[in-house]
């Protein structure tokens, strides 16, 4: 589906679905394992244009959405464009290139330099100044009044955000590890694309974003000393996945234990039994009166899959993946 709507989609309205399209077109930008990122140049010409353009930029309580990708990001994001005043920017990665090339952990723009954790103290004023007039520029090109961006590995960067945003609001989504590892491995198996360059899937170009992962979250972290032998360049794809999974589930928690006022946390599983409610209470945390549009196009887009059994792991894996899903209350 071009980003990410079907027919059910539009008939919500030409305006929800051109904003849809003028976000996808324009904003996104397009990573490797998709077609057209000959377009890639164009954006990046009108992206960079309207960081440096002089004006005001004012921007109201941004909301992202977190956590590890597969798990009802983005369908989450698609059923909150349908608000009316929502523009939603699924992944929008060139942007956040323009803002910061260290953003880039797939190697989509950038061969190397990428960077998992950024604090405030990362956010220069250069940077801070373009990350606000392209969100309020794109606000204002789609005829939005809140900005909605998923990007799953914002979780890791919230602190860095709120320097940019003081007011943002951030969703992480969690969903059972037992779903979301086989999801993101048959990912790959579905998407990723050999080119010149080498192999892009899940992990990037040619393992980038694992290379990133293990030496910056996994090595550098004493706590995590029980995966160092086993982190290494050829670890199978299933272990990798449910690492970070393990790795994004406790940054979450953690976060929303720290800034319970800015981080919303939401179970796919619930949004899965009960997205009335559910919904409705997401969207008056984020201060959105709720738009019935969304939840109209809820109960015909979700819809669950059987449950799966947790996956084969390596020892010290398993441990701290049970201890995880404990803790997100998935097993007792």
């Amino acid at each position: 589906m071009v980003a990410q709507v079907d027919s059910a989609y539009r008939a919500y309205g030409w305006g929800r679905y051109a904003r849809r399209l003028a976000s996808y077109a324009m904003f996104e930008g397009r990573p490797l394992t998709t077609r057209g990122r000959w377009f890639n140049p164009a954006v990046f010409g009108l992206l960079r244009t309207l960081a440096v353009l002089p004006g005001d930029a004012d921007i109201e309580s941004p909301i992202f959405i977190t956590g590890l990708g597969r798990s009802g990001t983005t369908v989450l994001g698609v059923l909150l464009s349908l608000h009316r005043q929502v523009g939603f920017l699924n992944e929008p990665k060139a942007l956040w290139h323009v803002v910061d090339p260290r953003q880039d952990l797939n190697g989509n723009y950038a061969a190397d330099g990428g960077v998992y954790r950024l604090s405030e103290r990362d956010i220069s004023p250069t940077s801070r100044t373009a990350a606000r007039r392209l969100f309020a520029r794109y606000a204002l090109l789609t005829r939005s009044t809140r900005v909605v961006d998923k990007y799953p590995e914002l979780i890791f960067r919230v602190g860095f955000v709120q320097a940019i945003f003081p007011d943002a609001k951030f969703i992480f989504i969690t969903r059972s590890g037992a779903d979301a590892v086989p999801s993101v491995v048959n990912w790959s198996d579905r998407l990723g694309v050999d080119s010149k360059h080498g192999r892009d899937d899940w992990w990037g170009r040619n393992d980038v974003k694992w290379h990133y992962l293990r030496k910056q979250l996994i090595l550098d972290d004493p706590s995590y000393r029980a995966l160092w032998a086993l982190s290494t360049p050829e670890l199978d794809h299933t272990n990798r996945a449910a690492l970070e999974w393990i790795l994004t589930m406790r940054e979450g928690l953690q976060q929303a234990e720290r800034n319970p006022q800015a981080v919303y946390r939401i179970a796919y599983e619930d949004l899965l039994v009960d997205p009335v409610n559910q919904l409705q209470r997401l969207q008056r945390w984020c201060g959105l009166e709720p738009d019935p549009a969304v939840v109209s196009y809820a109960k015909g887009r979700i819809y669950d899959n059987p449950a799966k059994q947790q996956p084969p792991l390596l020892p010290p894996v398993d441990a701290l993946f049970t201890e995880t899903m404990r803790r997100l209350g998935y097993v007792c």
